[in-house]
């Protein structure tokens, strides 16, 4: 069978060029889009009269029953027929190799522009709903294992202990993350559905196109305003791959802390075996690969990223071969973050926490030390002169090997006589968050 394009051409593609063009080994992943894509057009055909209507009819049923053959694996896209460089190339073959020539009417009015444009909004469409979904898992199982385990532990500032927080309220704090989010995903969703049918090449058609009705029948909001921004539009691609690389700086912030914490230097959580490895030279090694993989994908996003954004900077209107290269770099990202955010949920559902070390951690570092401060600034101090007062009382505690609840009331006025029994109230730590906004720590 000859190009679908090759109508003006004297010889033959390149063998080479016929690879290096082709774009079935990526794209046949868009079949599904491709298909339910051509349904709603060829109906709009028909019902426009573009196409008779019983023609359209058959195009529709046979399409219907490709898409079908597809997915019960009995045509099989391993390969690539000759000639089909494309996964919209092979669909229609397929169609006409089915009903013969009336199935070449099916590309009437359409572009392969605006049909990969279409093909790809629908992908990005599910795929932006899907991880969306799996986010909200990530952040209902950090929710859950917060509530399982409400114990202090400390928070950290520079990987330095510096004040009491909660297990709960550190995992709340990824929680908030996955909200924003989940919001991203979900204004992205909302800016992508828009749908590019009826463009054509880049100018629409002479044809009588319902653009409104393929857009509804796809379930987008409507058609986009331009043909010409329509077809050369990656926007959606580049925001959706904005929010899963920023998805994955939450991934990976999650994995380094984990990471640090089953170590045997914190020893806080305890990685379940499902999600671990060991070593092949050291018996006694429990190795979290999970969460160091995880970290280590999160470069693999960023590229497809960056790669995108560095295609799409120098293009003029309208479409360019270029964008082909949209493909493959958000497939991957797609990929990769959906399988680092179902291992995540599954690290964390089995996480086991270590809560009295947590406990005893917190009573080294001086995590009380603020409130202190806050203390003598409550019997009239100024803060400027309470932190000075309360950095030299840890650096005796320091030489005394004590903390600072275990100074004497004595003691404690060494360094200023305002010091009386009631400070005790501020150096309890789970007293300590029951005061001010720092309820707001035991509420959440």
């Amino acid at each position: 069978m000859a190009k679908l394009w090759g109508g003006r051409f004297r010889s033959e593609e390149n063998k080479s060029m016929e690879d290096f063009n082709s774009s079935f080994p990526f794209d046949k992943r868009l079949y599904k889009e491709d298909v339910t894509g051509s349904i709603a057009h060829v109906h709009m055909l028909g019902k426009q009269g573009i196409i008779a209507r019983e023609e359209a009819d058959l195009i529709a049923s046979t399409l219907q029953q490709i898409l079908a053959d597809i997915d019960a694996g009995s045509l099989l896209l391993s390969g690539l027929p000759e000639d089909a460089e494309d996964i919209h190339t092979f669909i229609e073959m397929e169609l006409t190799a089915r009903i013969g020539d009336v199935g070449k009417k099916l590309h009437t009015g359409r572009s392969r522009n605006d049909q990969v444009a279409v093909d790809m909004r629908q992908y990005a469409r599910s795929a932006c709903s899907h991880l969306t979904d799996l986010v909200r898992q990530l952040k209902e199982a950090l929710a859950a294992k917060g509530k399982e385990y409400p114990c202090l532990m400390p928070g950290y500032t520079h990987l330095q202990r510096a004040q009491v927080v909660t297990f709960r309220y550190y995992m709340n704090a990824y929680v908030s993350m996955l909200e924003r989010d989940m919001q991203r995903l979900t204004n992205t969703g909302d800016l992508m559905n828009r749908s590019p049918l009826g463009c054509a090449a880049l100018a629409g058609t002479t044809h009588q196109l319902d653009r409104a009705m393929t857009a509804a029948e796809l379930g987008f909001d409507g058609p986009v305003d331009n043909f010409l921004d329509g077809v050369s539009d990656r926007d959606y691609l580049l925001e959706m791959l904005s929010d899963m690389s920023i998805i994955m700086v939450h991934l990976s912030r999650l994995s380094e802390e984990l990471i640090l914490w089953s170590s045997s230097e914190f020893n806080f959580v305890e990685i379940d075996d499902a999600y671990a490895t060991g070593s092949s030279i050291m018996p006694q090694k429990k190795n979290n690969d999970a969460c160091e993989l995880i970290r280590g994908k999160t470069g693999r996003v960023f590229g497809s990223l960056m790669g995108l954004l560095t295609t799409m900077k120098g293009l003029p209107l309208a479409y360019n071969k270029d964008m082909q290269e949209d493909k493959q770099g958000f497939f991957d990202a797609v990929d990769t973050l959906e399988a680092c955010l179902t291992i995540m949920t599954g690290i964390i559902s089995t996480l086991k926490v270590k809560e009295e070390v947590m406990k005893k951690s917190v009573r080294t570092g001086f995590l009380n030390a603020t409130e202190v401060a806050d203390y003598l600034v409550k019997k009239g101090v100024a803060f400027r002169d309470a932190h000075g007062i309360v950095g030299r009382i840890v650096i005796a505690c320091e030489d005394r090997g004590k903390a600072i609840e275990d100074l004497t009331i004595e003691e404690l006025r060494e360094f200023d006589p305002v010091f009386d029994e009631e400070i005790y109230e501020f150096l309890d730590y789970r007293n300590i968050l029951s005061k001010g906004i720092k309820k707001e720590i035991l509420m959440d």
